[in-house]
């Protein structure tokens, strides 16, 4: 007799936040009292917790939301991203198996974010990092931060990028709160930015989860991909913009609707699609409602539905693995070739006649 498949331990949950006691404390400091348009939540442990059983939810990877560590000078930005870390990893460690980590990180500072990095991935444990689309109204893909990329690629580390507000999107004067829309406009801008800088070509090891669903970036994909036609762009991107767009991993936190999920799974592979709640953020409510829609779909079938819940994670985070199951491997991305190469050079010049014929 063949033996029984393990039992699974639970969705795993790849959007879930904390609020530290030093954040709420920073927060209070600077007389914040919302986060992009909605009021602070409540949050402890146990409500995560309480929520995650609720749900069977098995782990939490969690991560501070934005905006982030960033509220005075670098000093106040690393104490206050080594205190939440802390906060972290003490929280996994009381609860073994429940609760993983993206560490955050005093961004704009590289040198200080490298730092960081080094010690929560090395010392701490942390499951990844998240850094935020725009920080002082820098998007991630700026080349200040090409030390940090470096290191993150050195460990083969995943990078859950969450929204931020951006400057611009603070002056449009829509009477509408700013996660509502902005944060979408962040992740599509930073992601697409990445990519153009040649970021995913030149640190092929990292594993990016984009929140939300990517924002717009899988609806507009194809008129994205038109930057292949622009020199300097097909350049940086050699392997083309959909093949770095299909690289990223898209989480369902408060996307997961048939319109949203339909056009996503045109994009990319199924394999590239985690569950996320976005919890506490995402009220318990709210929580609940997601789920359902992730549980009633009408795109995906029951093991396609199972993979999204947790197969498709584990392959990014194997150690929260029940006894006898066994998480596919990640994928190997590389450079291009010298094939690759070769064929690009030939296209280019090519590529430039059509450039200057169109903007004459």
């Amino acid at each position: 007799m063949s033996p029984s498949p393990p039992k699974a331990s639970g969705r795993i949950d790849v959007h879930h936040h904390l609020l530290p006691p030093a954040l709420l404390e920073a927060l209070a400091r600077h007389g914040i009292s919302d986060m992009a348009g909605g009021p602070v939540p409540k949050w402890s442990p146990q409500q995560s917790l309480d929520i995650m059983d609720l749900h069977g939810i098995g782990t939490a990877i969690t991560s501070v939301s934005a905006p982030g560590v960033r509220f005075a000078d670098e000093a106040a930005a690393r104490s206050l991203a080594r205190a939440c870390n802390e906060f972290s990893a003490d929280m996994a460690a009381r609860h073994p198996g429940r609760f993983g980590s993206f560490a955050i990180l005093p961004m704009p500072f590289t040198a200080a974010a490298c730092a960081e990095a080094i010690h929560a991935l090395d010392v701490l444990g942390a499951d990844g990092v998240v850094l935020l689309g725009s920080v002082d109204g820098v998007f991630l893909g700026d080349p200040r931060f090409e030390e940090l990329m470096a290191e993150l690629d050195r460990r083969s580390a995943v990078v859950f990028i969450h929204p931020n507000l951006h400057p611009s999107s603070e002056t449009l004067g829509l009477n509408m709160p700013g996660f509502l829309m902005e944060f979408l406009c962040d992740t599509t801008r930073a992601s697409l930015n990445l990519i153009l800088m040649g970021v995913p070509e030149r640190y092929p090891r990292i594993r990016w989860i984009l929140a939300h669903a990517g924002g717009f970036l899988p609806y507009a994909a194809w008129r994205l991909s038109l930057a292949n036609m622009m020199p300097a762009f097909a350049e940086r991107a050699p392997q083309g913009v959909l093949t770095y767009m299909r690289r990223f991993y898209f989480d369902t936190a408060l996307s997961p609707s048939p319109f949203a999920m339909a056009a996503l799974g045109q994009l990319v592979d199924h394999s590239h699609i985690l569950f996320g709640s976005d919890f506490p953020f995402a009220p318990a409510p709210v929580t609940a409602l997601q789920v359902k829609e992730v549980d009633t779909l009408p795109l995906w079938d029951s093991q396609q539905r199972s993979a999204v819940c947790r197969a498709n994670a584990l392959s990014l985070f194997p150690r929260f693995a029940a006894p006898g199951e066994t998480p596919s491997a990640p994928e190997v991305h590389r450079p291009q070739t010298l094939k690759q190469r070769v064929r690009g050079a030939a296209l280019r010049p090519i590529l430039r006649f059509v450039d200057r014929t169109r903007n004459r």
